[in-house]
């Protein structure tokens, strides 16, 4: 690669990072990446001084463009609105997160890391205005000072210490912070998916925070729940019910654990096929939140990790 085009393969897990968690869509973030590479190859680079945040810039600026976008179409959305997750192979945790910034530092700061990659975070932050995203993406999770903020998104700091303000009080109040090591939150999940496959009721139930919620999303396109279902009872009864229809059905079904956005989750197969995705949350050694993607148009573009296959 010439030199420009070395410039930008290094700042390109950093764009696609910000770009992903602005849309949560992978191939929206794609483009995204695509087009500032093609504002970066047209530009004079000799008038740049700062690569990074010029295409810090660029990126943030088409994110909040196709964001605008975005947002009319999900607002006739059926249902809860998911990103798109990205799963990788499990139980190498330690792993960096493929296309996402991982920058050096203690397990500590890898947990949360991943946590800002999250799917409660991304479903949190669709509550929030473009704007407010990028910019409390940029100063919370980048670590960009206000004024670059500031440039990146054409504004005065002052306007944006408002935008970081608002976003960061709206996310503080809606986003789960539930904390486990990831080796105690893989352990727990096999737990779970031994008993879910076996369609064990006991068993589920007791792996289920007594005030258990799950958030689904079908799109539509598939059986789904319009508002948040809660209660461990009632969880381990759909799970239940789930095992018990596969079985009468004749389709076998598996649950792996998996990396879901940075964190331990499940991918479900039923008859060899991709039925969902899930990103589980615990606390306390056991389960207090699920978010399961169904939308059967959203898991034909899931990557899989290489050798993870139903049977």
């Amino acid at each position: 690669m010439d030199t420009s085009a070395d410039a930008f393969e290094t700042h390109r897990p950093r764009l696609f990072g910000l770009a992903y968690r602005m849309l949560g869509v992978r191939a929206d973030a794609e483009d995204v990446v695509q087009d500032a590479w093609l504002r970066w190859h047209g530009s004079d680079r000799t008038a740049i001084g700062n690569a990074e945040a010029w295409l810090v810039t660029i990126a943030t600026r088409l994110s909040i463009d196709r964001l605008r976008s975005l947002r009319a179409e999900r607002a006739h959305y059926t249902g809860f609105w998911l990103p798109e997750p990205l799963l990788d192979a499990w139980p190498d945790a330690e792993a960096p997160l493929a296309h996402l910034p991982d920058p050096a530092g203690s397990p500590e700061d890898a947990l949360e890391r991943a946590h800002d990659i999250s799917t409660a975070l991304l479903f949190v932050l669709e509550q929030l205005t473009p704007e407010e995203r990028a910019a409390f993406l940029l100063r919370e999770v980048f670590d960009a000072d206000y004024a670059e903020v500031a440039h990146a998104l054409g504004r005065s700091e002052a306007a944006c210490r408002q935008l970081v303000h608002r976003a960061r009080s709206h996310v503080q109040a809606a986003r789960p912070r539930f904390s486990a090591s990831p080796q105690a939150h893989a352990d727990l999940l096999r737990r779970f998916a031994e008993a879910a496959q076996a369609g064990d009721f006991a068993r589920i139930q007791a792996l289920f925070a007594p005030d258990a919620e799950l958030v689904s999303d079908g799109g539509g396109k598939v059986p789904s729940f319009g508002r948040v279902m809660a209660g461990a009872r009632r969880l381990a009864l759909l799970y239940f019910a789930i095992a018990r229809r596969a079985a009468r059905d004749g389709q076998a079904q598996q649950l792996h654990v998996v990396r879901v956005n940075g964190l331990p989750g499940l991918a479900r197969f039923v008859g060899g096929r991709l039925e969902s995705v899930q990103a589980v949350l615990v606390e306390g050694g056991l389960i207090r939140r699920i978010y399961t993607l169904r939308n059967p148009d959203k898991l034909a573009r899931v990557r899989l990790p290489r050798g993870l296959v139903g049977r």
